[in-house]
């Protein structure tokens, strides 16, 4: 009998992980926190802010979510990065986290965490771009430009899904109603929803979606050409100099490996252990080299 897993130990693990996935989640989560206890404070004590009454937004659409106006974009240009991060709604964050996190992990077997953070902030990028130039350009939007805004992950989640899906475009899961569905037919569903949704409402959100994808789809070709994002949108180590010091080293301490440098190393020491065993059915456990047997030896010893 096995004892059921605690989905929320299970979730409280993955957020504790030190990876970019579990990293944009948590800021996800932390500004979406702080933006709805400020606004109950400001709402408890009544203050309302004239740009509340003048563009019937708040404060935080205000100052953090892309407006649609060129000229509002040119006083708050930070914005086409803030809006990205920025939900208001539980369901709206709940939904991109989900998203996230689905997309995110399949994402990061095939790619590193600088290409996930890349892919997450230019597809947010083009999604605000491609709704601030919709906006402008389309007569349908005239009357609107003036005070619209656009928020949410959804571009940049878009972009990680369709990236993956884009790069092992057969890639089955499984899902409970519908049952396996390969990657590509998921991510083409999300595109077709947005374009046939423009008219019915929240336009800009839908646009924005539609930017988000195109970039997933053009950064793995791009990728395959040998153009790299990744290095413009990276955490650099910062460390400061020292005088030279004595170093003492410690057979039984090894420096933690990265999820991707221990999956990449696992994979070729198997590898060679495959080929040793089929030395060994072919020609025998004499045939083996000295290092050969070694290598045999030490992953018995393993396992």
């Amino acid at each position: 009998m096995y004892a059921q897993q605690n989905p929320f130990g299970s979730l409280k693990a993955f957020l504790l992980q030190r990876n970019m996935l579990s990293r944009l989640i948590l800021i996800n989560i932390a500004v979406f926190l702080v933006v709805n206890i400020i606004g109950l404070f400001l709402w408890l004590f009544d203050i309302t802010l004239i740009y509340e009454q003048q563009f019937k937004i708040s404060p935080f659409a205000y100052w953090f979510a892309v407006p649609s106006n060129p000229g509002l974009l040119i006083q708050k240009p930070w914005t086409i990065f803030t809006y990205m991060f920025l939900h208001e709604e539980f369901f709206h964050l709940l939904f991109n986290m989900i998203m996230l996190y689905f997309g995110g992990r399949i994402f990061r077997e095939y790619f590193n965490d600088k290409k996930l953070l890349s892919t997450y902030f230019w597809g947010g990028i083009l999604g605000g771009l491609l709704y601030v130039v919709s906006y402008n350009y389309f007569p349908v939007f005239k009357n609107a430009v003036v005070y619209s805004v656009a928020l949410g992950a959804s571009a940049s989640v878009l972009a990680i899904l369709v990236a993956i899906a884009t790069h092992v475009p057969n890639y089955s899961i499984n899902l409970i109603i519908v049952g396996r569905v390969r990657l590509k037919h998921l991510a083409i569903a999300f595109v077709v929803i947005d374009l046939l949704s423009i008219r019915n409402g929240n336009p800009g959100g839908h646009i924005a979606h539609i930017g988000g994808a195109l970039w997933g789809f053009l950064y793995i070709q791009l990728l395959k050409k040998g153009w790299n994002f990744s290095s413009l949108f990276s955490f650099p180590n910062l460390s400061f100099k020292k005088g030279p010091r004595k170093t003492y080293s410690n057979p039984r301490y090894k420096r933690p490996q990265s999820d991707d440098a221990y999956n990449s190393n696992r994979v070729k020491n198997q590898k060679e252990i495959d080929k040793i065993l089929e030395k060994i059915s072919k020609s025998g456990y004499g045939s083996l080299s000295k290092k050969e047997k070694e290598l045999l030896f030490k992953n018995s010893n393993k396992n």
